[in-house]
């Protein structure tokens, strides 16, 4: 007789608690779009610290919202910000230039070829961008080399970027950590790929007949921790579900900027107005009216 699929959804609380002071975290998202958000919430909740960030490479104000809640020690990350809303991130740019975070210097396709080493078991992958650039210059872990086939080009050693979890927001899972994106996937495979263990926040959880249906839909399979947190996302925006919440998104920059110039008031009082009690009462916060004009009706090709 065959062995019965292990169940492993959690809630949020107890998702959060497997995140352990000191820990390498991988967490997913793109932009404005995937950002496990109440996982994030729930972690700064918790008072977790000393944590490694490896962010997604276009990282958005998730990560600066940990920074800024004094949760993270080091950052992987060629990028923290909102784009057009925020170009960097104000604790980022803050904490960085402090030296209060330690800031692994990459490009984007450094960290990429990161996660490829980890994701393979390489103890490191060859990649050439970033030679006559001051990258190497700036971060002593990328090792310059010469070919040794062509021995007339220079080739960057970039250590595996392996993490203790990732965390990735989908639109839906099954029961058994099959998760599905409704949308983009961007870098979010690789993220999962190159963690020991992997955390997936959906949306919704589904009957597996669901999963069953399209599995090659199937981005995130077998996940070891499965957290349903519905709007989870807010105020990023979810493939299928909603849009970004741009008020929102806003009045975070309005308040992370005023922490930047010293008003530390202002700052305690965004993070005591929205680290709440837990994931429901901060969707209290938001409110009903306003989650409802952001939703989007989830429209998939079967």
């Amino acid at each position: 007789m065959s062995k019965r699929r292990k169940e492993v959804v959690a809630s949020v609380k107890d998702a959060a608690a497997m995140i352990q002071d000191g820990q390498t975290v991988a967490i997913g998202g793109f932009g404005a779009d995937n950002h496990p958000m109440a996982l994030v919430r729930e972690i700064i909740r918790k008072g977790t610290k000393d944590l490694t960030i490896i962010a997604s490479a276009t990282a958005g104000l998730e990560i600066d919202l940990l920074i800024g809640a004094g949760c993270v020690k080091k950052l992987i990350a060629p990028y923290v910000g909102q784009e057009m809303y925020c170009p960097i991130g104000h604790n980022y740019r803050k904490y960085a230039e402090s030296k209060q975070i330690e800031v692994w210097e990459c490009s984007e396709y450094i960290l990429y070829a990161g996660l490829f080493a980890a994701a393979s078991g390489q103890e490191f992958f060859a990649w050439r961008g970033g030679v006559g650039t001051s990258i190497p210059e700036l971060n002593p872990d990328l090792v310059q080399f010469t070919d040794p086939i062509g021995k007339t080009k220079k080739i960057i050693a970039v250590p595996p970027l392996r993490a203790d979890w990732a965390i990735i927001h989908v639109g839906w899972s099954d029961v058994y950590g099959n998760g599905q994106h409704l949308g983009a996937r961007f870098g979010d495979r690789w993220l999962a790929r190159a963690a020991d263990r992997i955390m997936t926040q959906a949306e919704r959880i589904v009957p597996n007949s669901v999963i069953r249906r399209n599995p090659f839909m199937t981005t995130i399979a077998y996940a070891d921790c499965v957290v349903e947190a519905p709007y989870g996302g807010h105020p990023y925006a979810a493939h299928g579900f909603y849009k970004e919440d741009v008020e929102f998104i806003q009045d975070y920059v309005r308040c992370s900027e005023a922490n930047r110039k010293g008003d530390a008031a202002t700052w305690d009082e965004y993070l005591k107005r929205h680290i709440q009690p837990d994931h429901y009462a901060y969707l209290d916060t938001v409110g009903i009216k306003k989650l409802l004009g952001l939703y989007t009706h989830p429209i998939v090709s079967w």
